[in-house]
């Protein structure tokens, strides 16, 4: 019984989590050795929000340690969150959720990518920010995705 489960439930876990589409990079700093230092473009749809898409800019180190994924990534980042298509919300949402994270360096460090409620206003607000295991950073971005009076923002009470 428990093993007839498990597909559903990894069909569960993998629909939950979104994962970044590349769309494309700069080069920053020349490296010798292994891959030149870089800001990368990413991009992620809301996995509860169908016609929104972010768009993250971040810091990816170079050298050998990035080419081994050793190296610790800078917690900068900048998002952008647009509407691309009709948007469709088909269940309630909490005023304030972890939508995306990543892992920024090997154990340590995540990009987080958060989803708040603007219900006043009809808008969805993304913030992007790095957490650390001890000490995080203040550095942040934020942007808005206004939503259309004709379709309201179902809230989770």
């Amino acid at each position: 019984m428990k093993l007839a489960a498990l597909p559903a439930l990894l069909l569960l876990a993998t629909t939950a989590v979104a994962t970044a589409e590349p769309i494309g990079s700069v080069d920053t700093a020349f490296k010798l050795i292994g891959p030149d230092h870089k800001i990368v473009v990413d991009a992620y749809d809301d996995p509860k929000v169908q016609g929104v898409a972010c768009y993250v800019s971040r810091a990816k180190t170079g050298g050998i340690s990035g080419a081994i994924g050793l190296a610790e990534d800078k917690a900068e980042a900048s998002i952008a969150c647009r509407q691309v298509g009709p948007i469709v919300i088909t269940q309630p949402l909490p005023r304030q959720e972890e939508v995306f994270n990543e892992r920024i360096s090997l154990v340590f460090k995540k990009l987080r990518i958060v989803r708040m409620v603007d219900a006043p206003r009809n808008t969805l607000v993304y913030l992007t920010y790095s957490d650390r295991l001890i000490d995080g950073s203040p550095k942040n971005s934020v942007t808005a995705v206004p939503v259309g009076r004709e379709t309201l923002i179902p809230v989770r009470k």
